[in-house]
């Protein structure tokens, strides 16, 4: 196992290149000029060009680049052209916020997704079934951003019971985690649903079945079990969407967390906070995937012995 785990962290080093590389590009690309970013709109031709000089930004792009990641290879994730501070203190200070409100997304949308699915499954055609469904359509439908603003305007602005925006309270994680976990609901539950009716129709549980083991015995003993490895799959993919959703939820709800950072970054062209962003959404994305890789071995032991 330790020798696929180590090579899964290899593997890190060229998708974190791809992904850094394209970035930069693009937002080189974007229109602006970072030195004039640096020292404002009323700043000298001379001061802009000096500053430039100073900054390498007269090179090529991909001298830029390449000396980019020499200073990443060292630790280095340069100065965010806005704050003056350090991308690293920026980024590391702010990913708290964000860790957090994933996880209680994710938290809330597996505790309704799986039961949801599960009996959905179990209650094939009935009245619950087509209702879960249509609830799960909805939430893929509904934009996270609109079905934040709708959150506000009922429990912040008409009923008064929950903040609408900041991190000033421990309830006030309540409408943002909502907001990002409501669209992942339907995922989860649509493919718990499926597998959980794949599985259901195996021989085995029927035999269980025939041997006078309760229904309800069989479904959590042996089908759930044996369903989740699709959740699982799915509910890993979903923690990068919410990781990638988070910037409109932080948007939206002023969270103080990585995601509301990096889109005023991309709005002032702070490349290297853009970047340091990024990084630490890349390198979660591909945590959580080897996370979610080696889960498979605890659900089902067979596939343990192939690490």
């Amino acid at each position: 196992m330790w020798k696929y785990i180590l090579k899964r962290i290899i593997a890190l080093i060229p998708v974190i290149v791809g992904v850094t590389l394209i970035v930069y590009f693009i937002m080189s690309l974007a229109p602006g000029d970072p030195a004039t970013t640096i020292l404002g709109d009323q700043a000298t031709p001379e001061a802009i060009a000096q500053l430039r000089e100073e900054m390498g930004l007269n090179d090529p792009i991909i001298i830029q680049y390449a000396r980019y990641m020499l200073h990443l290879a060292r630790g280095d994730m340069g100065t965010s052209y806005k704050t003056k501070k350090p991308v690293s203190i920026e980024v590391f200070s702010r990913f708290p916020a964000t860790a957090k409100l994933s996880v209680m997304a994710i938290t809330f949308s597996t505790i309704l997704a799986i039961p949801l699915g599960m009996l959905a499954a179990v209650k094939q055609n009935s009245f619950f079934d087509g209702a879960s469904m249509i609830f799960a359509l909805l939430g893929i439908s509904m934009p996270i951003f609109w079905f934040g603003v709708l959150e506000q305007l009922l429990f912040s602005l008409k009923l008064g019971w929950l903040p609408s925006s900041g991190n000033d309270y421990w309830y006030s994680i309540i409408l943002p985690a909502i907001a990002l976990g409501f669209h992942n609901i339907a995922s989860v539950a649509r493919i718990t649903r499926s597998s959980m009716l794949e599985v259901i129709r195996q021989d085995y549980i029927r035999t269980a079945r025939s041997k006078g083991v309760p229904y309800g015995t069989v479904i959590r003993r042996h089908a759930l079990r044996n369903a989740l490895i699709p959740t699982v799959t799915v509910l890993g993919i979903q923690i990068g969407a919410l990781l990638a959703g988070s910037t409109l939820t932080e948007t939206v709800f002023a969270w103080p967390g990585m995601g509301r950072f990096m889109i005023t970054s991309i709005s002032g062209r702070d490349i290297p906070s853009v970047l340091g962003c990024i990084i630490i959404f890349t390198l979660c994305f591909s945590v959580v995937n080897l996370i979610v890789d080696l889960a498979y071995g605890f659900i089902d032991p067979r596939i343990k012995g192939q690490y």
